[in-house]
């Protein structure tokens, strides 16, 4: 009922569904002084890691296979400087509050990567799926999650103090490039394949066998190395083409819906207010440059890759809001017992308030970007007629 309430609540302030349920989560969570109703479960942790399936699912079934590969360059050169712009930007941060180490190079990590679903759900939200700048935000998200597979090796190699070399991290990402490849190869055939088997099954049978397509291709990014939304993005790409994508998208609408409800439910539940006196210079200090890292490494994106400067602060505003691999991260850097005690402790509940202060900021910054693309960059007048 309170996801129902919030959601309510959502459409009656004309704002995306996600940051009021990343507020029930800490309303409701064990979030001192208010009573906890709600504990953090193994339950609550598996719908939620569905919802993000699901999530990227449905965006890769938006997407076919032709328009994805024809948006390499933008992955590619998009990735390249938001690269560039946030990581230098985090490890800025990180220097500025830790001092060059280990825990700067993880900080700048936390800082760096856009979420994934909380970024694929504004999109579905703020029906931008089909705005051609979405091609780059999408781009930017893919490179990002191979990015995550490197760095996530690193980072487990600098949380336990063991040398990161330079077979292993080209190890990865060989490993990364040949799963996507892979899964870009069978696409390009598998439709035909799928059309033809799907007429002898039944409605149960189809939704049943997208489900076992979607949740497969997250464990095979898993295995492979990468995030399971990338896993999940892949998969919904085979089917793109196929003629049972619309029965897919009609019918597990709603169990999209609950399930990524649940998971931005999940991060409330994570995050801490009495840790906020903590975290404060932390947060002072990243959120800021955080969103404007962001919002210019999005438009230089935007304008490298030909698109015009309103389009380009769509990209920028759309790539703010940071998410789950943050809270993974920051998990994995509060276990590291290479790491300082003191970054150790305030690693997570900074995470938690992190994400929500650019999950707020990054869904209201993607509502208004139209309008604050047409203040910047007003259109120009009219050239006069000449007079004869």
């Amino acid at each position: 009922m309170l996801l129902v309430a919030a959601s309510l609540l959502s459409r009656w302030l004309g704002l995306s569904a996600i940051p009021i349920f990343i507020v029930a989560g800490i309303v409701l969570g064990p979030s001192p002084p208010l009573p906890v109703l709600v504990e953090p479960s193994d339950g609550i942790d598996l719908l939620a890691r569905i919802g993000v399936v699901l999530l990227l699912f449905f965006l890769g079934l938006e997407f076919s296979l032709d328009r994805l590969t024809a948006a390499r360059r933008m992955v590619v050169v998009g990735g390249l400087i938001d690269l560039v712009v946030n990581a230098g930007i985090g490890l800025a941060v990180g220097i500025m509050l830790l001092g060059p180490g280990p825990e700067a190079v993880l900080l700048a990590g936390l800082i760096y990567i856009s979420s994934s679903g909380i970024v694929t759900r504004a999109l579905f939200d703020l029906r931008r799926l089909a705005d051609d700048e979405t091609d780059l935000v999408l781009g930017v998200l893919v490179f990002e999650d191979l990015a995550i597979a490197l760095f996530l090796g690193i980072a487990a190699a600098l949380a336990t103090g063991e040398a990161v070399g330079g077979v292993e991290i080209a190890g990865t990402a060989g490993l990364a490039l040949a799963f996507v490849a892979a899964f870009l190869v069978v696409g390009r055939f598998a439709h035909h394949a799928i059309d033809r088997i799907v007429p002898r099954l039944d409605r149960e049978q189809v939704l049943l066998g997208a489900l076992a397509i979607a949740l497969g291709g997250a464990a095979l990014g898993e295995v492979a190395g990468l995030s399971e939304a990338v896993g999940a993005l892949l998969a919904g790409v085979l089917l793109s083409g196929s003629d049972v994508r619309d029965v897919i998208e009609q019918q597990l609408l709603g169990l999209r819906d609950f399930a990524a409800a649940i998971f931005f439910f999940a991060f409330g539940l994570e995050i801490n207010l009495a840790e906020v006196d903590d975290a404060a210079l932390w947060l002072a200090a990243a959120v800021p440059l955080a969103v404007a890292g962001k919002l210019l490494g999005g438009y230089a994106a935007g304008r490298a890759t030909g698109f015009g400067p309103r389009a380009s602060v769509n990209v920028g505003a759309a790539l703010v809001a940071r998410g789950e691999f943050t809270i993974i991260l920051a998990n994995l850097a509060a276990a590291g017992v290479a790491l300082d005690a003191a970054f150790r402790d305030l690693v997570v509940p900074f995470s938690g308030l992190f994400v929500l202060a650019t999950a707020v900021i990054g869904v209201v910054s993607m509502r208004e970007s139209r309008r604050i693309g047409r203040a910047l960059f007003p259109p120009r007048p009219a050239a006069p007629t000449p007079r004869r």
